[in-house]
């Protein structure tokens, strides 16, 4: 098995569980860095900055007249060689941008991971230059919807690189039994502009006037949520809307139980930023809990209308509220809608499925 190089930007963030992913199922000797350049992190050694030839690196960069962003290189470069790293795997194409000069220095295949921002923020496609070197470099570069497959060939990507491989949820999550007893609303995302959470709540509300037993449960963290706060006390529904911070993945398990369906009003931010394909949608929808969100990215290419879920134009708040007042009105429906997004998860979407097209890719590429 391969000695495999992952590396994303920041250590442990709660909600990229398709990092997690990648490092818990993928086959061969993982050695997963993450951070900033001026402060990268091997998981299991600490800090790359306190490995051997600190000295030398400090002055090779003054001698030779090199840069900080070189200085920093050296230690990741080092540690490449030391552990003998076959391939790279660089989550997110900021990522891959950042650290190719070392991995085209030390000849390694690359494949780059696209996840969403990295693929539609106005300001990050200017200062990466479209990515045209990381396009030239990698041997694929995977993405996790149709639209980005679409943005990425307008951006340059050769067509021939591309490999359409969306996430899949944790097999816990196809066990989940919902009860469907509860007029209960479930969303879990960061608060950030793209998942708009201020919108959902402004669904729930107009519900809240016909369905006073209704209630709205958030789960996560980000900017927003003091703004959400605030909206919720606007319109007196602080005992109807709960807020639970971030929670851990049995807690989610336990709350799609008894949950009516899963609801998020992704939209694009003024900046571009949109998702690839949210996994929290693929595993609420593995739950057997149909799905309430957007005609937005990826969430398409999983969520059929009418079928498995609604899905409602971006800001069309009116919209998603009657979504609601079906599933309210209607637990038959709600309960088909959840064994129909079981059925489209387990025949399309599995996690097996997404790792086997990941881990094929970088035996070839070692090969």
């Amino acid at each position: 098995m391969p000695n495999i190089a992952i590396i994303s930007p920041s250590q442990n963030t709660y909600s990229e569980t398709f990092i997690q992913a990648h490092k818990s199922h993928l086959k061969g000797k993982i050695f997963s860095y993450s951070g900033r350049p001026s402060s990268l992190f091997l998981e299991g050694f600490g800090s790359l900055d306190k490995a051997n030839r600190k000295h030398i690196f400090k002055f090779k960069r003054f001698f030779l007249n090199k840069t900080y962003t070189w200085y920093y290189q050296q230690f990741l470069k080092q540690s490449f060689v030391k552990n003998k790293v076959e391939i790279v795997l660089a989550e997110y194409g900021t990522t891959a941008k950042t650290y190719l000069p070392v991995i085209k220095d030390l000849k390694l295949p690359l494949i780059v991971h696209f996840h969403g921002y990295d693929a539609s923020r106005k300001d990050i496609l200017k200062k990466n230059d479209n990515y045209r070197m990381v396009f030239e470099y990698a041997r694929y570069i995977i993405v996790v919807s149709k639209k980005m497959y679409d943005d990425l060939l307008r951006l340059g990507c050769p067509e021939s690189k591309l490999i359409y491989n969306v996430y899949g949820p944790n097999d816990r999550f196809l066990s989940v039994d919902p009860h469907f007893n509860n007029p209960q609303f479930f969303a879990m995302g960061r608060f950030v502009d793209k998942k708009a959470p201020y919108l959902t709540i402004l669904a729930f509300e107009q519900i809240y006037k016909e369905f006073p037993e209704a209630r709205l449960l958030m789960a996560g963290d980000g900017y927003l949520l003091n703004t959400c706060k605030q909206l919720v006390k606007y319109y007196n529904l602080q005992e109807r809307v709960e807020f639970l911070g971030v929670i851990s993945r049995e807690s989610f398990i336990e709350y799609l139980e008894k949950s009516i369906a899963f609801v998020q009003h992704s939209i694009t931010a003024d900046n571009g930023d949109s998702e690839g394909t949210p996994v929290a949608i693929l595993e609420a929808s593995a739950a057997g809990i149909p799905i309430i969100s957007t005609y937005h990215a990826g969430i398409p290419d999983v969520i059929t209308n009418g079928v498995n879920g609604f899905l409602v134009e971006e800001l069309n708040v009116n919209e998603m509220a009657n979504s609601m007042r079906k599933l309210l009105e209607s637990r038959t429906l709600a309960k088909m809608m959840g064994k129909e997004g079981r059925i489209n998860i387990k025949k399309n979407f599995t996690l097996n499925r997404h790792i086997e097209i990941l881990q094929n890719l970088i035996q070839e590429c070692v090969n």
